[in-house]
């Protein structure tokens, strides 16, 4: 049994080992973890500590470990305390991840004001793990200014990391048009700011041009009542040479700022907070057809009938809703 006193004041005080352990705690699927899970949030949220959440996807190959890492470095050397919060994608065979992020981020990961936490994805979809939300209140707790959330790699679902960060940053590489082309419209939509990283040596006249193209596709794809004159924003960077990085935070902050000073930055966190309250509650009536055994007997009795023919799944689905109202 977990001491959730104790592991909270560990938290509070900005241990990393209690807020390894804490994120530990909430990720687990175990109902007596879930309940402990549960309480720990609940008194960590009285001290209402928040932190600048920062969303961050990317093309694969795109170098996302790199930029996070002299990102990071950078906010670390101003001073600032900084949390990545890093989704390696999970088998879909065997389940298992790597979880190799923190070795690609050696210098960052033994920095004293660094917290670097891979986890899995699991079965959840949109590029980031289902209790990334629950990770990013702890980092909060422990007193971190900035949370970094690496997402799997873009998708086609990957904007849920959207509904859990302040701003979204889309990463690039130097391209062409067929890149443009590849990605989806959705992830264009919801990005405050597209970086094209790798503009260095050879790549970055290629790098400006894609830049270029990126700054037209903006101006046509959108227009936000949260987004003020300027934005969303396309710029270069290079993580290996380490240029374009403060410019891009200069830009971060500013876009911070000016939604703060508007209102939309809490109108965008209430939001947020319906949202996951909506996919809390489907993933409790996901979860309580499962563990109910006399409704898992229905469901395996009713798979038969629908696989033979005998049965529509709209009807047999209605009788599994109706048994779990009862």
């Amino acid at each position: 049994m977990t001491d959730i006193n104790a592991l909270a004041t560990g938290i509070l005080a900005g241990n990393r080992r209690a807020l390894a352990r804490g994120i530990t705690l909430v990720e687990s699927t175990r109902e007596d973890h879930r309940v402990q899970a549960r309480a720990l949030l609940d008194q960590l949220g009285q001290a209402n500590r928040q932190a600048l959440r920062i969303g961050l996807s990317g093309t694969p190959g795109v170098g996302k470990s790199t930029f996070t890492e002299s990102f990071g470095m950078m906010l670390v050397e101003q001073g600032l305390r900084v949390a990545v919060l890093a989704v390696d994608p999970s088998s879909t065979r065997s389940g298992g991840s790597i979880l190799g992020d923190k070795t690609r981020m050696d210098r960052l990961s033994r920095h004293p004001n660094a917290f670097i936490r891979p986890s899995p994805s699991q079965t959840a979809l949109g590029g980031v793990a289902r209790r990334t939300r629950e990770a990013i209140a702890l980092c909060e707790a422990a007193a971190y200014d900035v949370v970094l959330i690496e997402t799997v790699g873009v998708g086609q679902s990957e904007v849920m990391v959207a509904d859990m960060s302040d701003i979204f940053v889309l990463l690039l590489a130097p391209a062409g048009g067929d890149e443009l082309q590849g990605v989806k419209r959705g992830i264009m939509e919801i990005a405050d700011l597209v970086i094209v990283n790798k503009a260095d040596g050879e790549l970055k006249l290629v790098a400006e041009r894609t830049c270029a193209d990126y700054s037209g596709a903006l101006r046509l794809l959108r227009k936000r009542a949260q987004d003020p004159k300027g934005f969303p924003l396309a710029m270069t960077v290079s993580a290996v040479e380490e240029t374009g990085l403060a410019e891009s935070w200069e830009q971060i902050t500013a876009l911070v700022d000016w939604r703060r000073e508007k209102g939309f930055l809490a109108q965008n966190r209430a939001r947020q907070a319906a949202v996951w309250f909506e996919e809390e509650v489907r993933n409790g009536v996901l979860a309580r057809l499962h563990a109910d055994a006399a409704i898992r007997d229905l469901r395996v009795s009713l798979l038969t009938q629908v696989t033979a023919g005998e049965i529509s799944p709209d009807a047999a689905a209605e009788q599994v809703l109706a048994a779990l109202v009862r």
